[in-house]
């Protein structure tokens, strides 16, 4: 087996783990079901892939599936109370198109967290939230 060195006093055997070249899905714990489903589906337009049931929707991004789902005996965990964000979505797109989205955001009624904005670490961003109060980011590199 080979080894990764993380120092030269104590090698580091290679972790099966380094198998992975992608992230295949993404799942997103709903606490509203159907604005979230409005949202990804009529606001964002993101294309249906399936719905397994009421409680599991999958839309197609590209090579991966972001899925809308209720916890149920998958997860006994609680949702985070209303106000908090569970994660950070990060859409890349070309530096037009996130004015594009900003103009659609705005269009379909959705606060924009912060408009798009020239970062000074090369990327032009725009940030809002989704019903359930997730950070959405659309980016371009610059």
């Amino acid at each position: 087996m080979k080894e990764e060195m993380t120092n030269e006093s104590h090698p580091r055997p290679r972790s099966p783990f380094n198998a992975i070249r992608a992230i295949d899905y993404t799942v997103i714990f709903v606490r509203d079901m159907a604005a979230m489903r409005r949202f990804y589906q009529d606001v964002l337009a993101f294309p249906l892939l399936r719905e397994l049931s009421p409680n599991w929707i999958e839309y197609g991004l590209g090579h991966n599936t972001l899925a809308l789902a209720r916890p149920s005996r998958t997860s006994g965990d609680a949702l985070l109370p209303a106000g908090s964000a569970a994660l950070q979505l990060a859409f890349k797109v070309s530096a037009a198109e996130v004015d594009a989205c900003a103009e659609e955001l705005v269009r379909q009624g959705v606060a924009l967290v912060s408009p798009p904005t020239n970062q000074s670490f090369g990327h032009r961003t725009l940030f809002f939230r989704d019903p359930d109060g997730n950070l959405l980011e659309v980016y371009a590199e610059i």
